[in-house]
């Protein structure tokens, strides 16, 4: 009997390894907020989809354009 299982697929994360917050809140390498990182285990695979294809993505474009 396996102690330890392994997961069935991949989890979906737009993290880079740049994990450091900004001064605004935002992870500068995948500009998620502290509270999203720390929920993203409990979101279903269609909530981190919006997020990396709509919500990350504009943060990002806005963070280039300040």
């Amino acid at each position: 009997m396996a102690i330890f299982q392994t997961p069935s697929k991949p989890m979906l994360t737009p993290c880079v390894g740049i994990c450091r917050l900004d001064a605004d809140g935002l992870c500068e390498g995948c500009r998620r907020t502290a509270d999203e990182i720390a929920r993203w285990t409990t979101y279903t695979d269609a909530q981190r989809l919006h997020l990396m294809n709509d919500l990350l993505p504009k943060r990002a474009n806005a963070a280039h354009h300040d």
